[in-house]
């Protein structure tokens, strides 16, 4: 049994000329970027290399004999980063930063302005660490207080009423499931640790409690933060 497959010819069509549509100058044509190759970034130094029973200058030269048997007309090129002695980090992002790889330089950089902000006055809401500076100083805000302090920030500008609160950060088996009365303790415990910025935690007498936006308040949200709508 043959495994060709036969395809029927096409039912003709008018076939455009050059003189029915002209072709497309360069300038027209969509800019399009297709890969070169890659570069493959490998964190080992000399020591644990000689533990292995190898050496840098080995390892390349066995992934070039394996590259150019896969692709004889592969072009490389290595280099080695160095680094002080002594100097810490792992190796693999001592090497992508040594070189310049965009998102290692790009992850340096937000590092460095997060450490600028923490040095700064104000209330800072780290809601990617789990944690509050104070005028540049780790507050020792409890698991609850943190949570409580999330749950309003997440909701900006939203009255949130105490039986919400109770509902979405106290689960119905926990033993010390607060009434709605007790959370006006937890925000108040809470603002006493806010000191002088306590005002960002608002009261909204006969309802329930608010978070607004604040000049003295910088929220860090990083990635993965919990959508308010999946409480």
């Amino acid at each position: 049994m043959s495994n060709i497959a036969l395809l029927e010819r096409p039912a003709a069509t008018a076939v455009p000329t050059a003189q029915d549509s002209p072709a497309p100058l360069a300038a027209d044509l969509p800019a399009v970027r297709s890969p070169r190759g890659f570069a493959l970034y490998v964190g080992l130094d000399e020591i644990k290399a000689a533990e292995a029973g190898v050496s840098l200058p080995l390892l390349v030269d066995a992934l070039r004999r394996t590259l150019a048997e896969l692709a004889p007309g592969a072009e490389t090129h290595a280099t080695v980063a160095l680094a002080p002695h002594g100097s810490g980090g792992r190796d693999l992002d001592v090497v992508r930063l040594a070189l310049h790889e965009p998102g290692a330089i790009a992850r340096t950089k937000a590092a460095a302005e997060e450490d600028a902000t923490d040095e700064e006055g104000g209330v800072v809401v780290d809601i990617s660490r789990k944690r509050v500076l104070i005028d540049g100083e780790s507050a020792a805000f409890t698991y609850k207080e943190f949570e409580l302090l999330q749950y309003l920030v997440l909701r900006e500008g939203r009255t949130i009423e105490r039986s919400e609160l109770v509902s979405a950060l106290w689960q119905a088996q926990d033993d010390e499931t607060p009434g709605e009365r007790t959370i006006d303790v937890h925000v108040r415990r809470l603002r006493a640790k806010l000191g002088r910025y306590e005002d960002i935690v608002r009261t909204v007498r006969g309802i329930g409690y608010r978070f607004d936006r604040h000049a003295d308040v910088v929220i860090r949200y990083g990635h993965g933060t919990p959508s308010p709508d999946r409480f």
